[in-house]
C-alpha cells in the first residue's frame, strides 16, 4: 500500500532541475577537508580542498579566501560561492586563516601568502596547475587576495611559510570589493571599525597599514586584476576599487572594474551576480585560463 502511494505522486512532487542536480552533484567533486599548511601563535591554519572527479591533468584552481572585516567569518561559510568554478571544472582550495581575535594584523597577510605557497609546492601531489592558481576573497577576503597575489617576499610578510623559496606567483586575482587603502579605513571619513580592530593599538599603526594595502604594490608586471564592487557600498568605499583601478591601468596592468550600479557591501541581486560572473569568466578565458581537459567525465 505504501509503495502504491509513492507511485501516486502528483507531477508537483517531482524534484525541480536545480534539486535534481543537487542531489547527485555530490559525486562530481571529492573533498579533502582542514589539511593544515602552517602553524602559527599556537594555532593550526588550515585548508580545503574540493577537486572535480575524472581529470585527465593538473587543473586550475582557485585559492579562495573568506571575508569578514578580518574578525569573524570563517572558511565554511563561504562554501556555495565556490560552486561556479567547481562547475567549471576547477580545483578549489578553500582557506582558513588567523582573525583578529586570535593574531592582529599583519597575521592574515602572512597566513594567506603561506596558503599560496603550500598550494604551489603541493601542486604535484594534488595534480593542481600551478601555472594557473587565481586567487579570490569577498571584503576581507578580496583584500587579502589582492596582497596575496600583489606582494613579494621584499615585503617581509612571508617568514613563516613553509617550503621553497621560489616567488609564488598567481595567474590572475579576482577581487570582490575588497579593501585596497587599508591607511584610509583607521583615520578621517571613512574610518572603519573593523580596521581599527585589526590594526589593534601601537606606535607603527600607520606604517603597518601601508604595508598591507594593496595599493602600495602596484608596478608593472602585476597578474591580470579583476574587481567587482558596488557603488553605494558603506564598508569598503567604492572609491578604493577606482583608485586601485587607475593606478593598475597607469602601470599597465591588465585589469578590469566591475562596477554594481547603487550596489551594496554585497550580496549583489541575482541578476548582477550572474552578470558578475559572466564577466569573470571571459576575464578568466581571455588570459588563456580556463581550459579543463576530461572535466566532462564527471558531469
Amino acid at each position: 500500500m505504501i509503495a502504491a502511494t509513492l507511485w501516486a505522486l502528483p507531477a508537483w512532487g517531482q524534484l525541480s532541475p536545480r534539486a535534481a542536480w543537487a542531489a547527485t552533484a555530490f559525486k562530481n567533486y571529492r573533498v579533502q577537508p582542514d589539511i593544515t599548511y602552517l602553524t602559527a601563535s599556537n594555532w593550526r591554519a588550515e585548508l580545503d580542498l574540493y577537486q572535480p572527479t575524472g581529470l585527465s591533468e593538473p587543473a586550475p584552481t582557485l585559492v579562495y579566501f573568506h571575508g569578514g572585516g578580518w574578525y569573524t567569518g570563517d572558511k565554511d561559510e563561504p562554501i556555495l560561492r565556490l560552486l561556479p568554478y567547481l562547475e567549471m571544472g576547477w580545483a578549489v582550495v578553500n582557506v582558513e586563516y588567523r582573525r583578529s581575535g586570535v593574531s592582529l594584523a599583519p597575521a592574515a597577510v602572512e597566513d594567506c601568502r603561506c596558503a599560496l605557497r603550500w598550494v604551489r609546492d603541493h601542486a604535484g601531489r594534488y595534480n593542481l596547475d600551478p601555472d594557473r592558481i587565481v586567487v579570490s576573497g569577498h571584503s576581507a577576503g578580496g583584500h587579502l587576495a589582492l596582497t596575496t597575489g600583489m606582494l613579494t617576499t621584499a615585503a617581509g610578510l612571508d617568514y613563516r611559510c613553509l617550503g621553497g623559496k621560489e616567488e609564488p606567483k598567481v595567474a590572475a586575482i579576482v577581487n570582490w570589493y575588497g579593501i585596497t587603502d587599508v591607511l584610509d579605513l583607521i583615520q578621517g571619513d571613512n574610518l572603519q571599525g573593523y580596521a581599527l580592530r585589526w590594526l589593534g593599538v601601537r606606535p607603527d599603526r600607520e606604517s603597518l597599514a601601508r604595508k598591507v594595502s594593496p595599493l602600495t604594490y602596484v608596478r608593472p608586471g602585476l597578474p591580470p586584476i579583476l574587481t567587482v564592487h558596488g557603488e553605494n557600498d558603506p564598508l569598503v568605499p567604492y572609491q578604493q576599487a577606482v583608485r586601485l583601478h587607475r593606478a593598475l591601468t597607469e602601470a599597465g596592468v591588465p585589469n578590469r572594474l566591475v562596477t554594481i550600479p547603487e550596489g551594496p557591501h554585497g550580496p549583489f541581486s541575482p541578476e548582477e551576480t550572474l552578470r558578475a560572473h559572466t564577466i569573470i569568466s571571459e576575464f578568466l578565458e581571455r588570459h588563456g585560463l580556463t581550459r579543463v581537459n576530461g572535466a566532462e567525465a564527471a558531469r
